[in-house]
């Protein structure tokens, strides 16, 4: 007798469940605090923070081009 997709998979260890991608305003916060680019908008106050931190840290900032790419 046949066996159904889910018993099959489960028989052979291929049920387990890919983790999804957390999409929590949390999550989001904390990878964009990890990873620092160039503002897409924001008011003309966020721009002078955003040169003057990247003036002080080069270091910490990714490349404008990066940005560009996601």
């Amino acid at each position: 007798m046949p066996i159904s997709p889910d018993e099959f998979l489960k028989k052979y260890g291929f049920d387990k469940d890919d983790e999804e991608r957390d999409h929590s305003l949390r999550h989001n916060a904390m990878e964009h605090a990890k990873h620092l680019r160039r503002p897409h908008a924001g008011t003309p106050h966020d721009w002078e923070e955003w040169e003057r931190f990247k003036q002080e840290h080069p270091d910490e900032v990714e490349d404008d081009e990066q940005s560009d790419k996601d």
